[in-house]
């Protein structure tokens, strides 16, 4: 099995942490967001990873170093794709066309998830999809009385189903998709201006083709800081003993840690409490402060701190008092000196 892992878009809703790092490379308690994506499927797909190929813009070689070196960590083949106009989701695959063979698995690097279903690989394919409370603002699927799907409905303005597509599908001939993919675009068939995978789904089920459900028990969005710090405080609850340890190197002198949270390597913590639902990236100091429920990254140091509900870059310094912030890379905050 393969895993197609469309990427491209730099996450302009999670600004400034996106500034300096692709969304999908942004740690979640401790991993990338796609390294987490990738892992989490090879578990449900309960197979061997032949390959896993990122589907990027101009990101520069250290990301795609990176990139390459999570698909080694499941014993897969990385490869590289460039998409460099923002033509849809059809497209984007498109530009993976050359690893487009075999069973395959497409998911969009912008969202985590929980399930513990078994992948049906005799259907032609299978769209993993959440119960959700206003399905208007998702892409959602009707079903027969057989469960199988028979329409693609995209923002519903009345009621057809509550199951949201959450953006991860699989298809047991990627031959057979790119075929249609070719043909909408050979065509030119657009909608809202793009070529979109749901055309060639819908094509495909029209041809005879059989969709099932694989339905997640969550569904975690990494769209913005709110989000992305929600996500993390609920990896950090799914994981709690793996994050009941920390690493020999970690220093924490005088403080309170609540768990759930996740602490790199040669962190330094002293006359602080830090948790719950808190993850601090290697080389990270934290002097004097009151941290939950906040995501800091690599290299900074707060000082001072009173942070809820927070999200910090990296080689960042913040200093002073606040309730609720987000701060990017290589900034500086300081209310002390005033």
């Amino acid at each position: 099995m393969k895993i197609i892992v469309p990427m491209a878009g730099r996450g302009s809703r999670l600004r400034p942490h996106t500034l300096t790092v692709p969304k999908p490379l942004i740690p979640i308690a401790g991993k990338p967001i796609v390294q987490r994506l990738v892992e989490d499927i090879a578990k449900v797909a309960g197979e061997e990873i032949e390959e896993v190929a990122f589907i990027i813009g101009d990101f520069g070689p250290e990301i795609e170093k990176s990139l390459l070196h999570i698909a080694e960590k499941l014993g897969a083949k990385g490869s590289i794709y460039y998409q460099n106009d923002p033509l849809g989701t059809a497209h984007a695959i498109k530009c993976a066309e050359a690893s487009m063979t075999g069973d395959v698995v497409i998911a969009f690097a912008d969202t985590l998830f929980r399930a513990d279903f078994v992948l049906d690989k005799n259907s032609d394919g299978v769209i993993w999809v959440k119960s959700v409370e206003d399905p208007s603002a998702f892409g959602v699927v009707k079903l027969d009385n057989y469960g199988f799907i028979t329409d693609f409905v995209e923002k519903p303005t009345t009621f057809v189903s509550d199951l949201a597509i959450i953006g991860i599908y699989y298809f047991n001939s990627a031959e057979k998709l790119m075929s249609e993919i070719n043909y909408i675009m050979d065509n030119d068939i657009k909608n809202g201006g793009e070529y979109q995978l749901t055309t060639a789904l819908e094509n495909l089920r029209a041809k005879g083709a059989k969709f099932s459900l694989g339905k997640v028990n969550d569904w975690m969005d990494c769209g913005n800081k709110n989000a992305t710090v929600e996500t993390n405080s609920k990896i950090l609850a799914y994981e709690i003993e793996e994050m009941s340890t920390y690493p020999a190197s970690a220093v924490i002198e005088n403080s309170l840690i609540i768990q759930p949270c996740f602490i790199g390597e040669n962190v330094k913590i002293s006359n602080s409490k830090v948790g719950p639902g808190v993850s601090l990236g290697n080389n990270t100091i934290i002097v004097n402060s009151n941290i939950e429920n906040s995501l800091i990254q690599e290299n900074t140091r707060i000082n001072h701190g009173n942070l809820s509900n927070s999200m910090i870059g990296n080689s960042a310094q913040y200093f002073g008092v606040s309730r609720e912030i987000s701060l990017g890379d290589y900034s500086v905050l300081d209310f002390l000196s005033r």
